[in-house]
C-alpha cells in the first residue's frame, strides 16, 4: 500500500488545535472546532467534516473506504468516541467512549448514547431523529422536541470555545503544517 499523502484543507474560521493528529486528505469546514489530542485518519479516502462540528479530546475519526466520507454539518463528537461511519447527516451526538461501525450511516438528529457500541453485520442506515442507548445499542425515535434548544446550547459551546481554545493551545493553519 503506497504511503498516505497528507493534504488539510482548513478554512479560516475552523479552531484546530496543534495538537491534533491528522493524517489524509482532510477538509475542515468553517467554524468547526477541533480540540487538542483528537485524531482524525483518512487512509483510505478523504474525510470532508462539515461546519460547526465539535470534535473533542480523544475522537477517533477514520475513513477505512475509498469513498469520500462525509460529516454533516453541527455534529458533536465527544470526548473517546470512535467514528467509523461513511455519511453522517446534520446536528447528531456521538457521546462519551461510543463507537460507531463502517457499516453504519447515520442520518441527522442523531444520538448515539454514552459507551454505545454499533457494529451491525451487514450494512445500516440510522434514520433521522434515531437514539441509541444502553449496553444492547437499543433503539428508540425522538420525537424532535427540544431540537431548537439544543442548537442554540451547541452554539453557546461553540462559542466558548471558539474563544477559550486559542488562548490555551496552539492553533493549526490549512497548509499542512
Amino acid at each position: 500500500m503506497p504511503p498516505i499523502r497528507d493534504k488539510f484543507t482548513i478554512h479560516s474560521k475552523a479552531v484546530v488545535c496543534q495538537d491534533v493528529e491528522l493524517k489524509g486528505d482532510i477538509t475542515i469546514g468553517s467554524g468547526t472546532i477541533i480540540h487538542p489530542k483528537a485524531t482524525i485518519f483518512a487512509i483510505a479516502g478523504p474525510i470532508v467534516i462539515g461546519s460547526g462540528c465539535i470534535i473533542e479530546e480523544g475522537a477517533v475519526i477514520v475513513n477505512r473506504k475509498k469513498e469520500i466520507m462525509r460529516i454533516g454539518d453541527d455534529n458533536l463528537f465527544e470526548i473517546g468516541s470512535r467514528i467509523e461511519c461513511p455519511s453522517i447527516g446534520d446536528f447528531n451526538t456521538v457521546s462519551t467512549r461510543a463507537r460507531v461501525h463502517h457499516t453504519v450511516s447515520i442520518g441527522s438528529y442523531c444520538v448515539i448514547g454514552a459507551a454505545c457500541l454499533l457494529v451491525p453485520t451487514e450494512d445500516e442506515i440510522l434514520p433521522d431523529y434515531t437514539v441509541v442507548y444502553g449496553p444492547s445499542a437499543e433503539r428508540r425515535a425522538w420525537s424532535g422536541r427540544g431540537k431548537v434548544q439544543e442548537a442554540d446550547l451547541r452554539r453557546k459551546h461553540a462559542d466558548y470555545l471558539k474563544e477559550t481554545l486559542p488562548k490555551f493551545n496552539r492553533l493549526r493553519r490549512g497548509d499542512g503544517t
